[in-house]
């Protein structure tokens, strides 16, 4: 992220919305669900994801239905899910329910996290369906949090809003660092109907559209989120670039040719350096508002981004798709891992390099230790100056065939600080570990 300029309830007692579904019965079900209780959930779950979601642009409604396919792959038993979901938080989330094997399960909402109680013990290699139904209310502006789950300017931006594995992670903090981690799903199907027409902009690529546009289905594979940002004015400007497609969805007003112009330039310089982008399609799409931010195979830009800002904020987000993307971490705790190389890779492509305007300090910190003011300065310039450094003393050549493996080695994996730095460190005959030790002191 970067910045930039049959029945009815209640959703915080403002928006009344039919709920459709109620948990199959359970006779005759098959489960692989045993009696038991271990206390142990895990991230090192393989997911896929179903969705069904009805968007009322009008009212700012949204109603989520997904059953996840569950495979036990952390190599000890669970019993439990914890399932993260910024509607949980931004969204005034009601009508939670959730149901295991077609038998009703217990689901709780904590901040941002939903915890699903399987009712017994899945052991490794078995798997489940786990089926959890909300509705929500989009915000309506785009300050503080918000613009991550809103609809404001004409657009409807819905971040995170899938209820995905994950582990229980603060929501609040100091600054703007994203409070996530998510595993890669390999599928997730995603049918959204609305009450207008609108032209979507997601992470996956459609696959049906009804005759009256209403109900749109998409399809992504190897993601760590399905991001959707919508809107009945959006116009569509598509660039090839070798085997992929670039797409700029933005509202008139804003130049598409300037937006895909940026990002085509950004992705050819970075497959060059860092391997081939992971999809056939990049999108980049005007959002509602906030901050630069990135997706699998989406970026967005806030509307009202000045023109001047397009080469830095489009290259750092891009980058993102390689460090978040191909190789995750997790967000909260190392933002290093993702938010150096990102500001990096664009400094170095825009030879835009500067100094920090806070002071020199550590780079091993989770979000929730650095201030508003210094986050940006400290882990983005300071981070990304000392890997700039690193590949100065290693050479072109070594640093960046390190940063290729380290890619590779990760793909669809969760890297992390220590694991990036020390495929550099491996990767010359320079001890680098006096010059980490300073800025790493948990890792060195």
């Amino acid at each position: 992220m970067t910045r930039a300029n049959t029945g009815r309830w209640l959703v915080g007692g403002l928006l009344s919305v039919t709920l459709l579904w109620a948990p199959a019965p359970a006779v005759g079900v098959t489960t692989a669900i045993e009696p038991g209780v271990v206390d142990r959930s895990s991230l090192d779950l393989e997911a896929t994801y179903d969705v069904t979601a009805r968007l009322g642009f009008g009212n700012r409604s949204l109603s989520v239905d997904t059953t996840l396919t569950v495979t036990n792959t952390s190599g000890a038993p669970i019993d439990r899910l914890e399932l993260n979901t910024v509607a949980a938080r931004l969204g005034q989330l009601g009508g939670l329910e959730a149901g295991v094997d077609g038998t009703p399960a217990t689901a709780t909402r904590t901040d941002q996290t939903i915890v699903v109680q399987l009712g017994g013990v899945l052991p490794v290699g078995a798997t489940a369906q786990v089926r959890v139904r909300f509705a929500a209310l989009l915000r309506s502006t785009v300050g503080g949090s918000d613009w991550l789950f809103t609809r404001a300017n004409g657009i409807v931006d819905l971040y995170r809003w899938i209820p995905w594995i994950s582990r229980p992670i603060p929501f609040d903090r100091p600054n703007y660092g994203e409070p996530f981690v998510t595993p890669v799903s390999p599928r997730v199907r995603v049918e959204i109907t609305t009450d207008r027409p609108v032209r979507m902009a997601t992470t996956g690529r459609r696959t049906a559209v009804s005759s009256d546009g209403l109900r749109q289905t998409f399809l992504a594979e190897n993601v760590r989120d399905f991001v959707v940002t919508a809107s009945p004015e959006y116009r569509i400007r598509s660039v090839e670039v070798g085997d992929n497609l670039v797409r700029v969805f933005a509202q008139p007003g804003t130049s598409l040719t300037a937006l895909g112009d940026r990002a085509a330039w950004a992705l050819r310089r970075l497959e060059s350096l860092l391997g081939p982008y992971p999809y056939r399609t990049l999108t980049i799409a005007e959002s509602a508002g906030g901050y630069g931010m990135e997706a699998p195979g989406l970026v967005w830009i806030p509307r009202g981004t000045e023109t001047s800002r397009y080469p830095f904020l489009v290259t750092h987000e891009v980058a993102h798709q390689w460090f978040y993307g191909i190789v995750g971490n997790d967000q909260s705790a190392e933002p290093f891992a993702d938010e150096a190389p990102a500001d990096f890779l664009a400094r170095y492509l825009l030879a835009a390099r500067r100094a920090s305007r806070c002071a020199t300090a550590r780079l091993d910190l989770g979000i929730r230790s650095y201030s508003g003011s210094c986050y940006y300065e400290v882990v983005y310039v300071q981070g990304g100056n000392l890997l700039d450094d690193l590949r100065r003393r290693m050479g072109n050549t070594l640093f960046w065939d390190a940063l290729r493996e380290y890619v590779a080695d990760n793909r669809w994996t969760l890297g992390s600080t220590r694991e990036l730095l020390d495929a550099l460190d491996d990767a010359t005959r320079l001890n680098l570990v006096p010059t980490l030790r300073p800025r790493f002191p948990s890792l060195y």
